[in-house]
């Protein structure tokens, strides 16, 4: 991998949305997991939503039905749509991918990372 590069964070109202995008270079793009993880100050790094390289979708408790991940493979970008955005939900956000098809939730497992987008969401 060249290169991951997320955008798309910056503050938002509750109850508004974003759209994080993560442009994936120097990979074969059919990778098996690809996910976005999360890391507020004084917390441990946290995986929010992962997809599978046939596209199935799992997501944290905390983000089901509010967070929607997806891919295009076409441009090699990832991307994690938040709507109903909380301020718990503020944090660095990161794209990643594992390289083998495990695509679970242990950070460890995960090869390559972006340098990370910043969302604040206020009350």
């Amino acid at each position: 991998v060249h290169l991951m590069e997320e955008s798309g964070g910056d503050s938002a109202q509750a109850g508004g949305s974003l759209r994080l995008s993560c442009v994936v270079s120097g990979l074969t793009y059919s990778t098996p997991c690809m996910g976005w993880f999360r890391q507020a100050p004084g917390k441990e790094r946290e995986g929010v939503a992962l997809i599978d390289n046939d596209g199935s979708a799992s997501y944290v408790d905390s983000v089901k039905g509010r967070f929607a991940i997806s891919k295009d493979n076409n441009k090699h970008t990832l991307y994690l749509e938040m709507n109903n955005l909380k301020p718990e939900d503020s944090a660095m956000y990161y794209c990643a991918v594992d390289l083998l098809p495990t695509c679970g939730w242990y950070t460890p497992a995960y090869n390559y990372w972006g340098q990370g987008t910043q969302v604040t969401v206020s009350s």
